[in-house]
């Protein structure tokens, strides 16, 4: 009986020859036959039924790539070991923050809303990336100076340490001195009684015409060694205090110097972002920086009906006395410049002004932005009162006091100076309250804005904006 194969067995060359009888060898005809015609089978189901058609390549558009406008490389937010960090996060094509759920952003209707709308018809496209470089700068500078001014507090901080240390250092070396004093004076005594001490109580009693008196100078040395062995320890707890100062002063001392080295860098990183922006505003025409000036100002308008109707702000509520004291005092500054790092009386950046003013309401705060977010309680938007301090952008680099009504009172950037702004004139973080527990004044009149209090617009475009 002969045998077949599979047609994967033939095709593979894996088949092995039959016997078919005695004394015979190899594949009889009809075995090859079978094999040939599965290895055809085999090879006609390897066709396809139908030719096939090349599949054309796949739209860019839809792959989700982004073309980006031309300006700075993407930022990755992080700080480097001198503190200057890249900005604070990336920048959506309309100009809002991208914020994420993790970083404690505010969350809500009101969150991440701010200038910066999509292109509207009729806009110069160049006009809207340049727009959105110039953000990105002002987004920059304004964290270079917040790391500017965290590490100027910083280093006063380290100078009081330091001149604390040193004068506590100067205290253990009048003690040490006192106590080196006492110990030679001692070992005077010592030296000068040493004849008599050296004999024992007994013979001296036998030597002496008055044995009592013997024995009275036998107390007095006893009482004479204990006072010595107290001296001796106070000299080494003197000497082992002043040696932990003097080490400790000149670590104080070291770390003044890096603190020092930082402020420096980071002082350059801000004047860096001011020149790029500077040239920038300089390459520009008078049309060109009104038009970016009306560009913003509408995202800044659209932001702020889109927070009004979704119902996140309330409606009017009063201060406290300390808030509203913080008030009046930030509406006293309206039209002061910009400067990065200014604490006033002439001049303020963004945190400058408002821990002034609530240093001046009596309830002195952080002086960063950064800081002010991480330590003051947190008040959801809707709760917002006079006073509440408002947190922008995810990386806090900017911060505005609340006036009520939809407004704040805040230095926005350098070329700008302190006005009333609305409350989305940037991407929101969320609210904090200096005087958390306060109670609200009973009766409130809001104070009356000084005059030109809002005029201008909030980004501080224009001729006179470039920076100084």
């Amino acid at each position: 009986m002969s045998q077949g194969c599979t047609s994967g067995q033939c095709a593979s060359g894996r088949f092995r020859p039959l016997r078919t009888g005695p004394g015979r060898s190899g594949p009889s005809r009809l075995v090859r036959s079978v094999c040939a015609t599965a290895l055809v089978g085999a090879v006609a189901l390897a066709l396809p039924a139908a030719p096939v058609h090349a599949v054309p390549e796949p739209d860019p558009a839809a792959t989700g790539a982004l073309e980006l406008p031309d300006g700075p490389d993407a930022p990755d937010g992080v700080a480097g070991p001198d503190g200057v960090a890249g900005p604070d996060a990336p920048v959506a094509p309309n100009g809002t923050e991208v914020t994420d759920s993790d970083t404690g952003t505010a969350s809500g209707p009101g969150s991440g809303s701010g200038p910066g709308p999509g292109p509207g018809a009729g806009e110069d496209p160049s006009l809207r990336r340049l727009l959105t470089r110039l953000q990105d700068l002002y987004r920059r500078t304004e964290q270079a100076t917040e790391a500017y001014n965290a590490t100027e507090e910083d280093l006063k901080a380290q100078r009081k340490e330091s001149q604390d240390l040193n004068v506590r250092l100067a205290r253990a070396r009048t003690r040490l001195a006192d106590g080196q004093a006492d110990a030679g004076r001692l070992a005077r005594q010592q030296y000068q009684g040493g004849a008599a001490a050296g004999l024992s109580t007994y013979l001296r009693m036998l030597l002496s015409a008055d044995p009592r008196e013997v024995l009275e100078e036998g107390h007095l040395f006893k009482e004479a060694a204990g006072s010595q062995a107290a001296t001796v320890a106070r000299l080494t707890g003197n000497e082992k205090r002043a040696d932990e100062l003097a080490k400790a002063s000149r670590a104080a001392l070291d770390e003044q110097q890096v603190l020092t080295e930082r402020r420096r860098k980071q002082r350059d990183a801000v004047e860096g972002r001011l020149k790029e922006v500077e040239e920038l505003l300089s390459t520009l025409s008078e049309d060109q920086l009104a038009e970016l000036g009306r560009m913003e100002q509408q995202g800044t308008d659209e932001a702020q009906r889109g927070l009004v109707s979704s119902g996140e702000l309330s409606g009017s509520r009063a201060p406290s006395a300390s808030g509203d004291r913080a008030v009046r005092y930030g509406l006293r500054q309206v039209g002061k410049p910009y400067v990065w790092g200014a604490q006033g009386p002439g001049s303020f950046d963004c945190s400058g002004l408002t821990s002034q003013a609530w240093s001046h309401a009596g309830r002195p705060v952080p002086r960063t932005s950064q800081e002010q977010w991480r330590r003051l309680p947190h008040v959801p938007l809707r709760a917002l009162r006079p006073g509440d301090l408002v947190i922008y952008f995810p990386g806090a680099t900017h911060v505005a006091m609340y006036l009520g009504d939809g407004m704040v009172v805040q230095a926005p950037r350098p070329g700008a100076r302190v006005k009333v702004s609305p409350v989305a004139s940037n991407p929101l973080l969320g609210a904090v309250r200096p005087d958390q527990g306060a109670p609200s004044l009973r009766a409130y009149v809001p104070p009356p804005l000084p005059d030109d209090a809002t005029a201008g617009a909030d980004t501080g475009y224009g001729s006179a904006a470039r920076p100084a």
